[in-house]
């Protein structure tokens, strides 16, 4: 097996699982929900004015292994994770199902989105104070965690957003870490954000290794 596509599989909880992006310093302890419903009406604020986004990104698994590539989102639901040259995987959310094909050994794994911690930032209409905390807010970062109580197997996401005047709902997303089950620990981080840009529906349809043929 390839290095770079074992880092690949390595990293692949991110879909079906999730990471936990930790802040500079220790987190502080969930506000109560009274004084999270500001910070999080903000969040969505900011999910609804973000129709698309298009991002590089950086993901690190727990042993400090990286990849790149290029991230495509188009609200509702529709994600994609292009990886850097060299590596046969693809991650594609079609709106109702999250997607990993691995090319190398021709196999294709689908998962619901609402199984995945992601759908906190694929679903702009999505009642956070049902499904998130915040457990960091200050002058500059605004830090929530979602999780399922009723199952906990989905794993958690800690999603970190800049505050940014300029920025849709005045916040930039920086990325996020989900942790599985199995605490598996997945980083992604992001640069070069380009928000609400053209984004054909095409970008998130897939060729199948098994049979010929675009699929969706």
């Amino acid at each position: 097996m390839k290095p770079l596509r074992a880092l690949a599989l390595a990293a692949a909880p991110v879909m079906t699982a999730a990471l936990a992006l930790q802040p500079a310093r220790a987190p502080a302890q969930p506000q109560t929900p009274a004084a999270s419903s500001a910070p999080l009406a903000r969040v969505s604020a900011h999910l609804q004015a973000v129709d698309t986004m298009i991002a590089d990104f950086a993901q690190t698994d727990r042993n400090g292994g990286t990849l790149t590539g290029t991230l495509t989102m188009k609200r509702p639901g529709k994600v994609r994770f292009q990886y850097q040259k060299g590596v046969p995987m693809l991650i594609v959310g079609d709106g109702k199902a999250l997607t990993m094909i691995d090319y190398e050994v021709r196999q294709v794994s689908r998962w619901p989105i609402g199984n995945s911690p992601l759908s906190l930032l694929l679903n702009p209409n999505k009642d956070l104070a049902g499904a998130a905390s915040v457990v960091q807010n200050d002058d500059h970062v605004l830090v929530i965690e979602g999780r399922d109580r009723k199952r906990p197997e989905f794993g958690t996401i800690t999603i970190a957003f800049a505050k940014s005047p300029g920025a849709p709902g005045g916040l930039m997303l920086r990325g996020w870490t989900t942790i599985d089950a199995q605490n598996n620990r997945s980083t992604v981080k992001l640069s070069n954000i380009r928000f609400n840009v053209p984004v054909a529906n095409s970008a998130f349809r897939w060729t199948d290794p098994r049979q010929q043929g675009p699929r969706g």
